[in-house]
C-alpha cells in the first residue's frame, strides 16, 4: 500500500486525472476496477474517477508495488490493460504468437513504449499470474526469434530460463524449419529452386544490398523457394530460409527481378490496393531437433501453421486449399 497526501498545487484535480500524472504505469481502465473494489481509497473511504480532490485529503491505493516504479521499457508490459495476442500455441514453457504486420515486437528508440509484441505478451503472463517480477531475479520472459514490423507470422516466446536457453541454441543450430509465404512480381524461374548470393547491410541506410559474388563485409545467403500459384503477373511462392540474413526474403527477390507485392523498399508499394507493406508471412514453423532439446524434446517433430494470410486471401483464395 501506498498514500498520497494532496498538496495545494493538486487540489482541484479529479481523481483519474492524478492517478493518470502520480501513477503512469497504472492503465485507466486498471484504475477504474481499483477504485470500484475499493483498493483505491480517499481518506479511508471509497472514492469515484471523478471524486475531485482537496489539499490535504489523503490517497490510499493498495496496488502492487511495481505500478509506482518510474517508466522504462522493461515494464511498459504494466501499461497494457487487455493483451493483444493471436496465440497459435502454448504450454508451461513457449508461446507461439502470429504477429500481425504493423507491430514492431521490440521496442525501437521508446516509440513503441507499451505497444510491441514483447509487452503484451509479458502483459498476457504477468495478468495470469505466471509470471511475477518481483519475485524474479533475474529472468523475463523473452523472444527467441524477431521479425520485422511489416511482415507478420510467427514468433517464439520463452516463458522459462531453461526453454529460452535451449531454443536460442536450436535457432543458432537450424533446427527448427521456418516457412514464408509471399507474393512476388513476375513468375520465378524455375518454378522450384534456389536463390543465392552474398548480403551486405547498410546500417545508416536500415537496408540490405544483394551481389552474386563475395565483398567485402558480405555474408552468403540462401533462399529455397516454391511457386505455389501465378496469375495476373504474380506469384505466391513458399520460402525456407536456409540462412537468416536481415531482409533476406525480400532483398534477394528483388535482386532476382521478382521483389515482394507492396515492399516499398526493395521494390513499390502497392497503391491500387492500398498495401502499405510488403506480402511477406511467416505461416508455419516444425520443429526439427536433431541433438538433445533436453526441456523441450516434446516439441521435437512438431509443426504449427497459420491458415489466415491476408493477402494469400486476396490474391490467391483457392491456393492454400
Amino acid at each position: 500500500m501506498k498514500e498520497f497526501t494532496i498538496g495545494a498545487n493538486d487540489a482541484g484535480q479529479r481523481l483519474d486525472r492524478f492517478l493518470s500524472k502520480a501513477v503512469p504505469l497504472l492503465p485507466a481502465s486498471l484504475a477504474q476496477k481499483y477504485i470500484r473494489l475499493k483498493r483505491i481509497k480517499c481518506n479511508g473511504g471509497r472514492a469515484q474517477r471523478d471524486t475531485r480532490l482537496q489539499a490535504g485529503d489523503v490517497l490510499q491505493l493498495y496496488i502492487n508495488d511495481e505500478f509506482f516504479d518510474k517508466p522504462r521499457e522493461d515494464n511498459a508490459y504494466l501499461t497494457v490493460a487487455v493483451p493483444k495476442l493471436n496465440i497459435v500455441y502454448e504450454d508451461d514453457q513457449i508461446i507461439l504468437v502470429d504477429k500481425r504486420p504493423g507491430q514492431a515486437v521490440h521496442p525501437h528508440d521508446g516509440a513503441e513504449y507499451g505497444r510491441t509484441l514483447i509487452d503484451h505478451i509479458q502483459a498476457y503472463l504477468y495478468q495470469k499470474r505466471e509470471w511475477s517480477p518481483r519475485g524474479e531475479n533475474a529472468f523475463t520472459p523473452a523472444l527467441c526469434n524477431r521479425i520485422d514490423r511489416n511482415t507478420g507470422g510467427i514468433v517464439i516466446a520463452a516463458k522459462t530460463a531453461e526453454a529460452l536457453r535451449v531454443m536460442n541454441q536450436k535457432i543458432k543450430d537450424r533446427e527448427l524449419d521456418k516457412r514464408y509465404l509471399a507474393i512476388v512480381e513476375g513468375m520465378p524461374k524455375p518454378k522450384e529452386g534456389s536463390l543465392k548470393g552474398y548480403l551486405f547491410k547498410d546500417a545508416k541506410k536500415n537496408r540490405v544490398f544483394v551481389t552474386d559474388t563475395p565483398q567485402t563485409g558480405a555474408k552468403s545467403c540462401q533462399t529455397n523457394y516454391k511457386v505455389l500459384a501465378s496469375e495476373r503477373g504474380l506469384s505466391l511462392v513458399e520460402c525456407e530460409l536456409i540462412t537468416g540474413r536481415t531482409h533476406q526474403i525480400r532483398a534477394q527477390f528483388a535482386h532476382a527481378g521478382h521483389p515482394l507485392l507492396g515492399d516499398g523498399k526493395y521494390g513499390k508499394l502497392d497503391k491500387q490496393s492500398g498495401r502499405s507493406y510488403q506480402a511477406l508471412y511467416s505461416y508455419k514453423l516444425t520443429f526439427t531437433f536433431t541433438t538433445d532439446a533436453g526441456a523441450l524434446s516434446y516439441l521435437n517433430g512438431k509443426s504449427f501453421k497459420v491458415n489466415d494470410v491476408d493477402f494469400v486471401k486476396e490474391y490467391f483464395p483457392t491456393a492454400m486449399k
